[in-house]
């Protein structure tokens, strides 16, 4: 059961998939579309990454979703943060993607919102 619960989100990518497969509903693709970015976002398992007090290397605890810390109270919105206020780009993407599993939970993240983006504009051009 805890196995669903932590990974529900690449049992909604599988959906998501199937559902623009078969081009059923649009609502139904946007909302699965939503709830795969939202799941890479804030729950996919993941290390934290946040920069340690040092300032060279990173926490390699475990954390939920790309943008969140683990639990030290510093580390909780860092992530956040670093995205908004920080200048060095390769710093922001060591942090944030330290590893091949941030990357690809990235890549679920990019691919959810085109395909939300996708969902709503389609049928809209298409009559």
């Amino acid at each position: 059961m805890r196995g669903i619960r932590t990974y529900w989100g690449f049992v909604a990518l599988a959906a998501l998939i199937v559902a623009w497969g078969n081009s059923d509903s649009v609502p139904l693709i946007a909302t699965l579309s939503l709830a795969v970015t939202a799941y890479a976002l804030f729950q996919v398992p993941v290390w934290c990454g946040a920069v340690n007090r040092d300032g060279r290397t990173y926490c390699r605890k475990n954390a939920s979703g790309i943008l969140m810390g683990c639990s030290l109270r510093q580390h909780r919105w860092q992530k956040m943060k670093m995205i908004v206020l920080r200048s060095k780009v390769g710093d922001v993407s060591r942090a944030v993607f330290p590893t091949a599993k941030e990357k690809f939970a990235a890549f679920l993240a990019v691919g959810g919102l085109a395909s939300a983006v996708a969902a709503v504009i389609v049928p809209v051009i298409t009559g």
